[in-house]
């Protein structure tokens, strides 16, 4: 039988602090478990999930001081959150998008599909697409 080896890593103190990152909380489907999943755009990888948003959240943070501590220990660069509120114009969150029939029909089959509402769907592609996008810039 082979031995598993643990490594221990300290937990880092990260340049800007949790609450500085976009994350997204969303339904997962009952098929996978319900309750709510939470992503960081910024940080590829980080997430983490709970049985409430509430509990989401909580467990992101427990998620991110993880994910910043064994970046720092693998001497890997932390991302600068780049949806800082500080560095953004001023935006009410709200834009309205014309589609056409076919894409809007198809979106909302995913949604009821995946048991989220379109809002929610719609979000997370965009947040996934600007993550893939910022992590090959």
């Amino acid at each position: 039988m082979s031995k598993i080896s643990v490594k221990k890593i300290a937990k880092a103190v990260p340049k800007f602090p949790f609450e500085t990152y976009a994350h997204i909380v969303c339904p997962l489907p009952t098929e996978e478990g319900g309750g709510y999943l939470i992503t960081f755009p910024d940080l590829p990888g980080c997430m983490s999930d709970g049985e409430t948003e509430a509990e989401a959240v909580s467990n992101g943070r427990d998620a991110f001081e993880s994910w910043v501590s064994a970046r720092i220990d693998a001497g890997k660069a932390i991302p600068e959150p780049v949806y800082r509120s500080d560095t953004l114009p001023t935006a009410s969150g709200r834009f309205v998008a014309r589609l056409p029939k076919t894409i809007h029909s198809k979106l909302a089959e995913r949604a009821k599909a995946e048991g989220v509402s379109l809002n929610s769907l719609v979000l997370a592609f965009i947040a996934e697409g600007l993550g893939r996008r910022d992590a090959h810039m």
